[in-house]
């Protein structure tokens, strides 16, 4: 009997692997009112509140995902005021960043407009260790309204091609759509590019977050 257990233990010890865990830093940035905080606060503690409140400076939330058997992954997820843009504090608030949710209200035009220039300030200010820029997703947020624009999927493809984003997603908080794909997206591209440095760096570098 003693011999089975034993077999049995050292089974699964041979099975259990050492669990990896990763602090990435994740900026969600675009002009005030879009809906940065709600999408942060439907995706860490799913919860949606109707009254609204601006961010003053910058706040950050903390998610913890279990990527797979092997894998633990802790998201700081910051919300960056909507009035502090492109002022002397982003880069700042932007170091050590791997990845980026740039937001825009689907019912108003000019928080679209600005998307390029939030895209802008991040490229000018963060960027990978190995100087390429960090992965950026597009959110058309508050697509549940009844006074949406929308956008045919083309047209954000391509506008997407055009200004260096890696994809785009419809969401709203409110109705909680699209959210945890969005970042599930944003999270695969982060560790497409860890793997990637960690093929041409020491394969012991774990650090990501050493951006300028």
């Amino acid at each position: 009997k003693n011999t089975k257990k034993n077999q049995t233990t050292s089974m699964a010890q041979q099975q259990q692997q050492p669990v990896t865990e990763y602090l990435y830093k994740i900026l969600v940035v675009g002009d005030i009112g879009t809906g940065k905080t709600s999408i942060i606060k439907r995706y860490v503690h799913n919860i949606f509140s109707g009254s609204y409140k601006s961010t003053i400076g910058v706040d950050f939330a903390l998610k913890v995902l279990k990527w797979d058997n092997n894998i633990v992954i802790r998201l700081q997820l910051w919300d960056i005021a909507g009035q502090e843009r492109f002022g002397n504090m982003t880069r700042v608030y932007y170091k050590e960043a791997v990845g980026a949710l740039v937001v825009f209200d689907i019912t108003r035009p000019p928080t679209f407009d600005a998307v390029q220039k939030w895209k802008s300030d991040i490229e000018h200010k963060v960027f990978l260790p190995d100087e390429r820029p960090i992965p950026c997703v597009l959110l058309a947020n508050k697509c549940d309204l009844a006074n949406a624009i929308n956008k045919s999927p083309e047209e954000m493809n391509g506008y997407c091609a055009e200004n260096g984003f890696v994809g785009w997603f419809e969401t709203s908080a409110k109705d909680n759509r699209n959210i945890e794909e969005a970042v599930k997206f944003l999270v695969e591209k982060i560790l497409e590019n860890h793997v990637e440095m960690n093929q041409t760096q020491n394969p012991d570098t774990l650090n990501l977050s050493d951006g300028g």
